[in-house]
């Protein structure tokens, strides 16, 4: 059974999916730009088998409040106060596109609060060329503005962050999606080898790949996730 909720966090409103074992080890899913925690959901059943899942909705995105001041930053300290506001204490995180880069900012930042990080078809942070997207006609479920904001940031990051790939302390999966992804596959690779704790697994279905291949992707996930928690087993909040 999934659980929606919403909680505030300092005068943002996220809404978020929950399911799984109330005393299981907390995995927290962390959605590609314009998608919502519906995304996951043909991996959050066997995910919650062992795991307490939480799906967020981002800022600006699903059910979400969509303030208008968007960054990967305020995402990232969002991810924490969610964190902080249901009282979890390390967790599992997995993030995809962008929620990926949102994962791994908060695994640089506060490496005490993530367990195992999966990043999945995410690339090193590095400048490539600018390509402003044209807005889909009709309506969205997510606002257009977040697009247009976190697009530049992805172009031109933040220098630091690549520098600080190295603070990053939890064990880490690094998922990629093969030569039929838009995202570089070099520029994955090169974010495995800049975590310390990185290792990678190709799965050559795209870049969607938790939905072009479930069975596969939670199959992966699940044998990391557990392998870790046998050599270095969870700390409950």
């Amino acid at each position: 059974m999934v659980d929606h909720r919403l909680v505030d966090v300092r005068g943002i409103r996220l809404a978020y999916q929950v399911s799984g074992p109330q005393d299981a080890p907390p995995l927290v899913l962390v959605h590609a730009l314009g998608e919502n925690a519906t995304d996951w959901e043909q991996v959050v059943p066997v995910l919650a088998h062992s795991r307490r899942v939480y799906a967020l909705d981002m800022r600006g995105h699903g059910r979400s409040d969509w303030p208008g001041n968007y960054s990967l930053e305020l995402m990232r300290a969002d991810v924490l106060r969610f964190l902080d506001a249901l009282g979890l204490g390390p967790v599992d995180l997995i993030g995809h596109s962008m929620g990926g880069v949102v994962a791994y900012l908060l695994a640089q930042d506060h490496p005490q609060r993530v367990s195992r990080l999966v990043l999945e078809d995410v690339s090193a942070p590095r400048p490539r060329e600018p390509n402003t997207p044209a807005r889909p006609d009709g309506d969205l479920t997510f606002d257009w503005e977040v697009v247009l904001a976190v697009r530049r940031q992805i172009d031109q990051p933040d220098p630091r962050w690549l520098e600080q790939l190295s603070q990053i302390t939890a064990e880490t999966l690094v998922v990629a999606g093969g030569p039929h992804s838009h995202v570089s596959q070099d520029g994955v690779a090169e974010l495995a080898r800049r975590i310390p704790g990185g290792h990678m697994v190709t799965i050559p279905v795209g870049h969607l790949i938790h939905r072009a291949a479930p069975e596969a992707f939670t199959k992966a996930v699940a044998a990391f996730l557990l392998a870790e928690e046998n050599t270095h087993p969870a700390r409950q909040p």
